[in-house]
Formats: C-alpha cells, structure tokens, sequence
C-alpha cells in the first residue's frame, strides 16, 4: 500500500508545467483523498484571524537541545521533499498545552516553484509564503517513543528577502543540496547547525493552535498543529536552490522537485486558537444620547460636566471653571443616584471592557488521537 503511495505521489510530481502554479498532487490528490485522505480534519488549513479564539493555556515552549550542533544527524532527498533527520533523544519540546513531553524526530520542507510563487501548506487569510518548514515530534511514553505516538507538528512559515546567502544557517543547510540532487541520496549533517539557528528570528511564544491531520498519505488525523505567527526570513537566491538543484528520482531527464505542497482543506467548524483573539478595539468609547461625560469629551445638551469642559447654561460645574451670573455652583459635586465618583462614560468603558474581556477566555478541549 505506501509502495502505492509512493507511486502516486512520484507520478503528481511529473507535472506538465503550466502558466500557473500547482501542487504536487492536483492530479492524484483527488483519487489518494477519496480513500484515504477523507478526514473531516485534515491539513492545511487558511487561519482566518477574526474567527481565531483566545486560550490563555497557550503559555511558552521550553524547547531541549534545539541550541546543540550535534541534533541535525542526517539530510536526505525523499523524492517528495528534503528531510533533516533529528537526534529524537537529545531534542524534545513541551508546554504550550502540549499534553506531555514530545521528542523532535525530523523536520522537512514545502515549497512552490521560486521564491516569487506560492509553497507554504498553511495560509492566514489567504497569504502564503514562499517555503513552509514542519517540525515533526511523537509524545514519549516511559523515556521512549512509541510507533503509535501522538504527534505534535510545528509549522513555520518561510518569507523571502533581498538579502543575498542570508541568514548564514540557510546558506549552510542549503550547501547540502547538490550533494542530495536525487531521489534517495543523503548525506551526514556536520556540526555546524542547530535548530535554533534556521529559526532565527521566530517569536516562538506567539503562534496558532488546531487540531488537523499529517499532509502527505495517510493524511493521519489527531495531529497537534502549531503554526508560528513570525516566519523565518530567508534570501530569495537561497529560496530558489530548492527548486534548481533537486530532482525527484534519479533517471537523467527527471523532473526539478517543485510544488511540494498539499491544499488548503475545509476547517469544517475546527476553532483555531491563540493566546489573544481577534477581539473588537477597546478604549476611547464615544458616548452616546443622555450619558453623562468627563475630562476632554465634548458634553451633548443637557449633560451634567466637570473639570476643564466649559459649561453651558443650565449645568453645573466644580472645579476651575468660572460661573455665569445665576449658575449654581459648588466645590465638591454631590454624586447622586444616577452620577456617583465614577462617571457614567466610565462605568460604560468598563462594562464593555469586562464584556470583551469574558468573551476572551476559552479553553482547548481536544481528544487526542493514536495514530496507527
């Protein structure tokens, strides 16, 4: 059955080139998906950020031996993408609401046609990026990392620059690339990378949290995404290597390894969550008929004002401003029933202000799935 996958995969990525970009299955994806990509959750998914829910349980990553040069054991040309095998036993991640300790196993890319089309899997409201890179990890068990681990994938997106050879970690993982040119070569990783340093400038406490599926056949559900909301900042000439240099088998006319990504799939009424939803601006509320004003807001007739606001005929003022002839004043105002030490404008601030903050909180209950 994979050695069908295999097959089939192989054969989307012997595309006729087209004016338009493609993915690597628009031909087989629809006969894979039929049968074993059907899922109601499955991945990619478009993050629209106005329907993302806040989960204050999204807290920091503590990421283990992601600063070590000596986890990136492997590089390999799959025939489908470049996978970097990790040391699963030296680099793990947890928290973020992660349920339990995850070993990194490998991590492996997507991507378009160059660093001008679209290759990202993932999108937020609509955009792509260039190149999308994913993080594999399985949930440890006991110390060990079961077959049928859960599974926790980080998802970064890849965004070109104009730098030339920038940053110098892409330049080096790039270096890799001709010894890999077909399908099935690989090559032993030198000491010279750490994960830290491909992610070079991702903020990895801000990121996006659905519950999907793998990309690639099986298209296995239960996958714990993770989607960055900063992306990796690559030059356009490194982007580029990755669709120049490697090939997917290794016949002498095989086809450029190009357009290594799945679609977008239907969220299906999935919630995406953060730590801050997408919420309505709070602050300076306009005051509307008949509430009574404070400090700088222009008064509407028949409001009662205090402070700098100047008085028309009828209110009555505290404070510095300077009575007309027959205008009851006083030095302290009295609060009533309807005004007490609070304005109204401030008591509406408030309430709406708590209302929004209410609205915020939710919480990720998920089942979590064993992948077979």
């Amino acid at each position: 059955m994979m050695n069908a996958f295999i097959t089939c995969l192989a054969a989307c990525l012997l595309h006729v080139v087209s004016s338009t970009p493609t993915s690597i299955c628009d031909v087989a994806w629809p006969i894979i998906a039929e049968k074993y990509c059907n899922g109601t959750r499955q991945s990619p998914v478009d993050i629209v950020t106005t329907n993302v829910q806040a989960n204050t349980n999204l807290t920091a990553f503590t990421f283990t031996g992601y600063n070590d040069n000596a986890t990136l054991t492997e590089i390999k040309n799959t025939g489908t993408t470049i996978q970097v095998t990790l040391d699963h036993k030296k680099m793990h991640v947890e928290g973020g609401d992660l349920p339990g300790l995850f070993a990194s196993t490998e991590f492996h890319l997507h991507w378009g046609n160059g660093s001008t089309t679209p290759g990202s899997e993932h999108s937020v409201n609509g955009k792509r990026y260039p190149m999308e890179l994913h993080i594999v990890n399985k949930a440890e068990r006991n110390g060990s990392v079961p077959s049928d681990s859960i599974l926790a994938a980080l998802g970064i997106f890849i965004e070109a620059s104009n730098d030339t050879g920038k940053p110098e970690s892409w330049k080096t993982l790039t270096s890799y690339l001709a010894k890999i040119a077909s399908a099935e070569d690989k090559t032993r990783a030198s000491n010279k990378l750490t994960m830290d340093d491909l992610l070079s400038g991702v903020d990895r406490t801000k990121y996006y949290r659905y519950l999907g599926s793998l990309t690639t056949p099986n298209c296995d559900e239960g996958v714990i995404w993770t989607i960055f909301k900063d992306p990796i900042k690559v030059s356009r000439d490194l982007i580029d290597l990755f669709t120049t240099t490697v090939y997917i088998n290794k016949t002498s006319n095989s086809p450029l390894m190009t357009n290594t990504f799945r679609g977008v799939q239907p969220i299906n009424g999935r919630i995406v969550m953060s730590q801050i939803a997408d919420t309505k601006i709070t602050g300076l509320i306009k005051p509307t008929s008949g509430t009574k004003t404070t400090s700088l807001i222009k008064p509407t007739s028949g409001t009662k004002t205090t402070s700098l606001i100047k008085p028309t005929s009828g209110t009555k003022t505290t404070g510095l401003i300077k009575p007309k002839w027959g205008m009851k004043t006083t030095r302290i105002l009295k609060p009533t029933s309807t005004a007490t030490n609070l304005s109204q404008a401030d008591r509406v601030r408030l309430a709406n202000e708590s209302s929004i903050r209410g609205r915020g909180k939710a919480s990720f209950f998920v089942t979590w799935f064993s992948l077979r």
